[in-house]
């Protein structure tokens, strides 16, 4: 291993990659190496779940399976760990039978981690921890008005009001952000939404505040262009973004609890998050991984490389802005 490494990664030929803490992509652990770039969270929680439960050990299958992410971005020509300071910060503290009151605990858990982690990548859980994420990411961020942009991957909008009257769920995050003024709707694209809904309401709130839909067909056909004129128009602005694993057809991620059938392939999946490459990423999650319903643990591998290539895209960004100098 190179001394100029940003992250201190253990050399897989002396202590083999099934050895140690399990840390995500062996990373060594949050405050060890001083303040970092990027400290992955996880929140094992799965309180806000409308139909199967399970994804509260989400965060530990991904770790698991991220023992073997390698440094190196083909796609990018970037040596990820080597270009930035990455840290794993276990897990915050959650209160598995309140969904509102484990949002506030994650913020502040993610609060007392600011001198130490400029952004955060929480690994879910479910898709309810979003609101954490991004609350988190847009008060780090100066609360700016309007609130922030965000890049949404997903088989489902996650905009409904209420779920059996109650507020506070997987379905209903980014309702709650626009909300609370930390969500910009009218900078918000969606991919992959699909599958038949409950009713042609569920569109209704999305569509009225300005949320840019793309379907699966329309992800594949205009997605990857689509995502990098976003990114150029957002000009270096502030994004959040928002990963469920039930974008991903079932054949490919099964270990999910609202499995969506006509998913994208991993390969697509990841072929449009490479498209974001050069966004401001202040934030991100991965979640919705159910590992009692994985198959040879696929899922959450699969994750452990949707987190890779989100801090791909954003180590581009520094490469880049470093690259071109002072203007």
């Amino acid at each position: 291993m190179s001394d100029d490494r940003a992250t201190r990664l253990p050399d897989s030929r002396v202590q083999p990659r099934f050895a140690g803490v399990c840390s995500f992509g062996r990373w060594p652990v949050l405050g060890e190496d001083g303040p970092c770039d990027w400290a992955v969270l996880g929140v094992p929680f799965d309180g806000g779940v409308t139909y199967r439960p399970g994804c509260r050990f989400g965060p530990r299958a991904i770790r698991e399976q991220s023992q073997y992410l390698k440094h190196y971005s083909i796609e990018h020509s970037i040596d990820v760990p080597g270009s930035l300071r990455l840290a794993d910060a276990g897990d915050a503290p959650v209160r598995p039978f309140d969904v509102e009151q484990t949002l506030t605990s994650v913020r502040v858990h993610a609060a007392s981690l600011a001198d130490r982690a400029e952004r955060l990548l929480m690994l879910g859980g479910d898709h309810s921890i979003a609101f954490a994420g991004m609350m988190h990411a847009w008060e780090r961020s100066g609360r700016p008005a309007g609130g922030l942009a965000c890049i949404h991957f997903d088989s489902h909008l996650d905009t409904i009001d209420t779920v059996w009257g109650e507020q506070w769920n997987h379905a209903t995050p980014f309702r709650r952000l626009i909300e609370a003024g930390a969500l910009d709707p009218k900078r918000m694209i969606s991919l992959g939404i699909k599958g038949p809904l409950n009713s042609a309401d569920d569109l209704e709130y999305a569509r009225d505040h300005g949320i840019e839909i793309l379907g699966h067909d329309a992800s594949l056909a205009r997605g990857p262009d689509r995502l990098r004129e976003f990114v150029s128009r957002l000009a270096g602005g502030p994004v959040y973004l928002s990963f469920d694993i039930d974008c991903i057809d079932p054949a490919y991620a099964p270990g999910t609890g609202t499995p969506c059938v006509g998913g994208f392939t991993s390969a697509e999946a990841l072929m449009l998050i490479r498209a974001c490459a050069g966004a401001n990423i202040v934030g991100a999650d991965v979640v919705e991984v159910l590992p009692d319903r994985d198959v040879a643990g696929n899922t959450a591998l699969l994750a452990a490389h949707v987190a890779f290539e989100i801090l791909a895209c954003d180590a581009v960004r520094r490469r880049d802005k470093r690259d071109s100098g002072p203007a």
